[in-house]
This record gives structure tokens, C-alpha cells and sequence, in this order.
């Protein structure tokens, strides 16, 4: 006989063959071969006289189907050995109200505070517990859990869980789904204040987010030790499932989407030797978090980025560049975009003649004075391009007098559409920081007149969000 294969087959037709393969003890193969053998008889009554034992209490595979046929979303719950398990079984409930299919693992430390069999009633489907279950692995069970599924939610993700994630572990069930898993991943931790501050954590968590898990909670409060408070606490099963259903149905509108957008970010490093170099105060937070919010809202996004230490956002295609004329080469190879945002402090001058070796002191010697040159202006040879120049071009003015005054002299000087301009004095925390407080400078084009609007204090992702809705609302208008 060929080889057989069910892969190809009708998703009812292929789970219903895998739950009979189980009843009966045999691998797929020779359980499709007793399928033909009876069929070639006349009938399945054979079947009827092998054991059935039940697996579950759940409804047999092709009435499960049937109920979560259509567009209903599947989703993997992991549940980990904390004493806020017993918050998964409420969770489970909350994802079925919101018409989400779910089938449950369980960590041998879940199985300590709660049941497979209460797992099990409450998802209508076998809840798993064991990476070697023959019933289960009899077809690679754990890879089925891992990819036939929209989303993994992790609840709670403990200290030790987080770890493994964070380190590729993959020595029981729920640790080989995670590891063999292609889908997004939803984690809830919960666990002592101490151990979630503990640095070994915030690497884990650090990681994890690097990695693109997502990530709702923990939540202050009180904990199940007596006289422990702090954050820990898993978040309510309802902010959980409703952070899953947004993952799983996002309504996110992206009004941006065809639209190609052109950033810069960061300082640049102007070398004064091999070891020295000028630059301006920049983290690279703001021009990050534009980015990243014009990604979400549909943008094809270009970061031209100096150095920094921050994360890619996820989604954006980095160039990374060091100098300002790397900067320039790295903007003009990036044309044509639809909208140019210049986020990055781009260091004014540059040393007319580098050392080629470390310059050293020379004991009661004055330094030999440096040499500077201007650097290209990258702001205003984009704004004054006669082909290739974006429809919008948006403009930065960090200044520490004379706001106002000195951006408006800017967004005339270097011929831009808009400048965001904000206050960058030592008092204020801007350079480095997680907020900003700007004002947005707009030209009319057809008049000339330039209109000033001032933002409130807002964190720098807030910021980034409120400048890329007016950018949407201002291109949906010049297309209108």
C-alpha cells in the first residue's frame, strides 16, 4: 500500500480520524487502514466492536467543529503553576463569551492548583499535560498545538516559564509548543513582587519583548502570601481576554497603509579620532516611536537611524549610519517616499582632518585646536530637491531659547512643510527622556503663513501616535 497521509484532508475528517487513532491505541496510519478495510467490507461495524474509551468528557471532534466552524478564532491556552491558576479557569469562560475556541495545556505545577478534567469541562476540548502522552504525540500533538491555533496566551507565565521562554528551553509540553509555535503570544505573568523585580527577570522580560511576545500585566496588589503587596498580581481574567480578542480581531485602523515613509532618528558620531567623537544628546526615543507608529497605522517605514541603544521596531526596515554625510547618502538612496520625518539631531560641524591614531597628551602642551567644517544640512537639501522631493516634509527643532521664534525662522530657512519644536533645556528631562512637550509649526503652502499649535506634555510614544494622525488626516485631505 502507498504511503497514506491525512494532512490534505477536510480539518473535521483528519481531527476525527486522530481522536479514533487514540481510542483505539494505533498510529493514524493503520487506524485510516482499518478505516479502508472496513469500508471495503460494507461497513464500519467492525469499529463498533473495539474499545472506545472516551478521552474527555469533551464532544466528539466533528460536533466541536461544528460549533467553532467559520471565522471563530482558535486559541492555545497555556496555564502555569502558580496559585493564579485558578484565574485561567474564569479566563477560559472569558474567551468563549468572546466566541474564542480554546484548548487548554497545563504545566505539571498547574496540575497542583488546578484540573485537567475542570480544564477540560470548561473548553469543551482535552486539556493536555504531557509532552510524552502516547494519546497525543501518537502525530506530533505538541507541534499540532503549537500551529493549528491563532494565538498562545500564557496564564499566569511564572518566573519560571518566562525563563524558559526567554531561553529556549523546551523539556515538557508547554515549553516545546512555545518553542515550536509560529503564532503571536499573549503572557500574563504572575508572581512574588521581589522575584518579579528580580534582575534575572527583567533580562527574561527584556528578551521576550525583544522576541515580539506581547505582554498584559502584572498588576499591583495584594498577594496570596500573607502581608505581601506589590506588582505581581496576574491581570483580572476579563483585561486578559479582551487583550487576546484585540490580538485575535484587531480593529486598528491604518490609514497610512500605501504610504511610504521616509525617518531619521538618533545622533550622529562625527569622528575626531578613532577613539573621540562629537555628537549631540540624543537617545533616539522620539524618532523610534514615530516609526513605530506610523508601522501601525499601515505606513511602509524607512528608519534612517544614528547610534543608539534601543530595540528595531518591529515591522520597520533600520539603516543604521553613523556620521552625518552616512546619514545624507542613506536619505537620498531611501527616495522616493511619500513623507519625510528628519526626528534626528545631526551633529552641525564635522573635523576638517581626523586622526588616523589616538591624539595624545603631551604634558604642558595645549591640545592642537580642531579644525571644524559645517556638515551637510539633510533637512534643507531634501525640502529644496526639484525632483524626488517628498509631498511632506516635517522638520525638528530642539532648542533651549526662544522657541517659538527660532523654529519659525527654521521651517522659512530650510524650506520644510512642518517643524516640531520643543524645548530641550536641561530642566526640562526632554533630551533622554520618555516625554516631550512640543509645538508643531505647519507652512500653508499656498500662502506662506505659518500656524502654530502647542501639545500638552505627553509621554514620546503619545506624541508620536497624535503627529502620525495628523499626518493621516492631512494627506487623507490633499487626496480627497
Amino acid at each position: 500500500m502507498a504511503n497514506l497521509s491525512i494532512r490534505n484532508l477536510d480539518d473535521a475528517i483528519r481531527d476525527e480520524i486522530r481522536l479514533r487513532a487514540a481510542r483505539n491505541g494505533r498510529s493514524v496510519e493503520d487506524e485510516v487502514r482499518v478505516i479502508l478495510r472496513e469500508a471495503s467490507q460494507g461497513g464500519l461495524t467492525a469499529a463498533a466492536d473495539l474499545p472506545q474509551e472516551p478521552l474527555s468528557p469533551a464532544p466528539r471532534s466533528r460536533e466541536i467543529l461544528r460549533q467553532h466552524s467559520g471565522s471563530q478564532p482558535k486559541v492555545t491556552l497555556i496555564i502555569g503553576g502558580g496559585i493564579a491558576a485558578y484565574k485561567a479557569l474564569d479566563l477560559i469562560r472569558r474567551m468563549k463569551e468572546r466566541g474564542i475556541h480554546v484548548r487548554v495545556v497545563l504545566t505539571q505545577g498547574a496540575q497542583k492548583f488546578v484540573t485537567a478534567l475542570a480544564a477540560s469541562a470548561l473548553s469543551n476540548e482535552r486539556a493536555y499535560t504531557d509532552l510524552f502522552d502516547p494519546q497525543s504525540e501518537f502525530d506530533a500533538g505538541h507541534i499540532r498545538l503549537a500551529r493549528e491555533c491563532d494565538l498562545i496566551v500564557v496564564a499566569p507565565a511564572t518566573a519560571d516559564l518566562m525563563a524558559k521562554m526567554a531561553n529556549g528551553h523546551a523539556d515538557d509540553l508547554a515549553s516545546a509548543i512555545l518553542l515550536a509555535s509560529n503564532k503571536p503570544i499573549l503572557i500574563a505573568p504572575a508572581m512574588n513582587p521581589l522575584m518579579w523585580s528580580n534582575a534575572a527577570t527583567k533580562r527574561n522580560v527584556a528578551q521576550l519583548k525583544r522576541d515580539g511576545v506581547r505582554m498584559i500585566g502584572p498588576n499591583a496588589g495584594e498577594m496570596a502570601e500573607r502581608n505581601e503587596a506589590g506588582i505581581g498580581r496576574m491581570a483580572e481574567p476579563t483585561e486578559i481576554a479582551e487583550a487576546a480578542n484585540a490580538l485575535l480581531r484587531p480593529t486598528v485602523p491604518q490609514p497610512l497603509k500605501g504610504k511610504r515613509i521616509l525617518i531619521t532618528a538618533g545622533p550622529t558620531h562625527e569622528p575626531i579620532d578613532p577613539v573621540r567623537y562629537i555628537a549631540n544628546r540624543s537617545s533616539g526615543k522620539q524618532g523610534y516611536a514615530i516609526a513605530d507608529a506610523a508601522h501601525a497605522a499601515g505606513a511602509d517605514v524607512i528608519l534612517v537611524s544614528g547610534p543608539v541603544e534601543l530595540d528595531e521596531p518591529r515591522g520597520v526596515n533600520v539603516k543604521h549610519v553613523e556620521s552625518a554625510r552616512d546619514m545624507l547618502s542613506a536619505v537620498e538612496a531611501a527616495l522616493p517616499v511619500d513623507i519625510a520625518i528628519f526626528a534626528a539631531a545631526v551633529a552641525d560641524w564635522r573635523v576638517v582632518n581626523e586622526g588616523a591614531q589616538k591624539l595624545k597628551k603631551k604634558a604642558g602642551e595645549a591640545m592642537a585646536p580642531l579644525q571644524l567644517t559645517e556638515n551637510p544640512d539633510i533637512l534643507a537639501t531634501i525640502s529644496k530637491l526639484e525632483s524626488k522631493r517628498p509631498p511632506l516634509v516635517i522638520g525638528f527643532a530642539a532648542e533651549t531659547e526662544h522657541l517659538i521664534e527660532n523654529a519659525t525662522a527654521k521651517i522659512k530657512r530650510k524650506g520644510c512643510d512642518w517643524i516640531v519644536a520643543n524645548d530641550v533645556s536641561p530642566a526640562t528631562g526632554i533630551m533622554g527622556g520618555d516625554s516631550n512637550t512640543v509645538n508643531l509649526l505647519t507652512r500653508d503652502k499656498a500662502t506662506g503663513e505659518i500656524a502654530v499649535d502647542s501639545w500638552a506634555p505627553m509621554s514620546k510614544e503619545d506624541v508620536a501616535a497624535t503627529l502620525v494622525a495628523r499626518i493621516a488626516s492631512t494627506m487623507t485631505k490633499d487626496t480627497a
